[in-house]
């Protein structure tokens, strides 16, 4: 009787178990993906109480930059009218330190800050040092020539003396260093003393000597506190809200984020839009495809082709133009009005006119092509590679003697790859909260729902296992019921028939 009872408390117990991990496993299905969104909401938007901010003000990732240059090598049959071959050199890399300053929270749900960067050189990384000499355009010389090109004969006559008495020729032999850090120019020194507005260097004059140790402009960008629809957007940068360097309004905007981190929630059919600084205009990339990273699942994104088409190919980028090419943009409207170009590495993705103008070029897309990949859940970025190359267009100049006989040509200087991928405590950290965290609760839920509705079956189970057998002994058949032994009424029912009186005899 002990046993049947503990039997019944057991099964009882087993029951009310099961009801609550079978309610429990509802409501987390009912409200857990509400609960994440929540959570995502809070800690992705710009506020020092969010679990991103630190990784949004000191950059986690470690940063690399990456210097290709495309060394001349027949510059005096350039002058002569030959084809240009080059050899690419390097990768000269240098580690990218990023963090930023004067962070100010402002009434409107944004927020301003300056973000700092500088470089260190990376010699186990380098194929080369920063002392390897490398010939390559005079970019001072042959720019100059090109802006100079509708002035009168007198001004250009004047300028090739100077370029001579200074010592200036079409092509220089410089280190690594000097071309990326800055080197002594006589020809800057006069530029400035007799036309100090005319050129905005006044010391060194180096591709990257204003990168080192500077800032890429003021920023405001929405908190996303009060608005989460516009957090990471760009509202101005340096004070302005739109370029003026292009010349249509579209081309002007200033769109997407300021290129570190995006709203969550992406889709295949997001997109990756950011404004850079160095390239004067907003960038927009597509998604391709979904992958791993490290066990991170993440979209990566590429860009388009019509990134740098002509407005002929690509009417929208008719406001970047003229255009000498589809598939590079000209950026001299931003850079000092000098004919410089921007495209990706070895002309990818570009006219294949240019390409076949320059030999010992060998575009292809595997090494050539730009990517970034990132969590769809938070926006968060954990894999990128840009890659971009700078160009100078070059040609004779009638006037000026140091041009001689070069035939135009868009002639690529040197392509760079800025490339950063999470690692170390940071991934272990984002995995372990944002992806294996959620991925335990998500079985979880499952997992209760499924345990509630076995342990509810239990009990079912025992109450008819122990109501069927007393329900066949309680009710035998009438074939059965002549050999069933007295019950303890049989002797009452016998003295009344007794006492019925009996018939006579015959």
């Amino acid at each position: 009787m002990g046993g049947r009872v503990r039997a019944r408390w057991a099964v009882a117990a087993l029951g009310c178990t099961g009801l609550l991990c079978a309610v429990l496993g509802a409501v987390m299905i009912g409200t857990l993906p509400a609960i994440t969104r929540q959570q995502v909401y809070k800690n992705v938007r710009i506020d020092p109480s969010s679990l991103s901010f630190g990784m949004w003000k000191e950059i986690p990732v470690p940063f690399y930059l990456s210097i290709y240059f495309f060394d001349v090598i027949n510059p005096k049959e350039i002058l002569q009218g030959k084809k240009p071959e080059v050899q690419e050199r390097g990768p000269y890399v240098y580690r990218e330190f990023r963090h930023k300053s004067n962070i100010t929270f402002n009434d409107n749900d944004t927020v301003s800050f300056l973000e700092y960067r500088s470089f260190q050189f990376q010699p186990d990384r380098s194929r080369g040092s920063e002392s390897d000499y490398i010939v390559m355009p005079n970019i001072l010389v042959l720019g100059a020539s090109v802006m100079m090109e509708n002035k009168p004969m007198a001004l250009k006559l004047l300028m090739t003396l100077a370029f001579s008495t200074l010592g200036e020729r079409a092509f220089m032999n410089r280190t690594v260093g000097d071309i990326m850090w800055g080197y002594e120019d006589p020809l800057v020194h006069v530029i400035n003393k007799y036309f100090p507005s005319m050129f905005p260097v006044k010391g060194k004059f180096g591709l990257f000597a204003g990168l080192n140790n500077s800032d890429s402009g003021l920023f405001t960008v929405f908190t996303g506190v009060k608005d989460f629809s516009r957090v990471h957007l760009v509202d101005k940068w340096n004070g302005l809200s739109k370029v003026n360097f292009w010349h249509s309004d579209q081309c002007n905007m200033i769109n997407g984020t300021s290129g570190q981190m995006w709203a969550p929630f992406m889709t295949p059919e997001s997109s990756l839009e950011f404004y850079s600084p160095e390239a004067c205009r907003s960038m927009k990339l597509i998604y391709q495809e979904e992958g791993m990273f490290e066990g991170i699942p993440i979209f990566r994104f590429k860009a388009p082709n019509t990134l740098f088409a002509s407005g002929t190919d690509y009417p929208p980028n008719e406001g970047f133009c003229p255009c000498l090419r589809s598939g590079i943009q000209n950026i001299s409207t931003c850079r000092f009005n000098a004919p410089l170009f921007l495209s990706h590495p070895h002309f990818y993705n570009a006219d294949p006119v240019l390409a076949e103008a320059v030999l010992g070029l060998h575009p292809n897309e595997t090494e050539h092509s730009l990517f970034l990949d990132i969590h769809p859940l938070t926006g968060i970025p954990m894999n990128c590679s840009v890659k971009l190359q700078l160009s100078l267009y070059i040609k004779s100049i009638k006037g000026i003697g140091q041009t001689a006989q070069i035939e135009p040509v868009v002639l690529p200087l040197l392509w760079f790859e800025e490339r950063g991928a999470m690692e170390g405590e940071p991934l272990r950290t984002f995995y372990i909260q944002l992806v294996l965290l959620p991925k335990v609760l998500h079985y979880a839920q499952y997992i209760l729902l499924a345990l509630g509705c076995v342990l509810l079956f239990i009990p079912v189970v025992y109450q008819l296992r122990s109501q069927g057998p007393e329900d066949t002994k309680s009710q035998p058949s009438p074939a059965a019921q002549p050999d069933r032994l007295p019950s303890p009424f049989t002797p009452l029912l016998q003295e009344s028939l007794s006492r019925q009186p009996t018939s006579p005899k015959a």
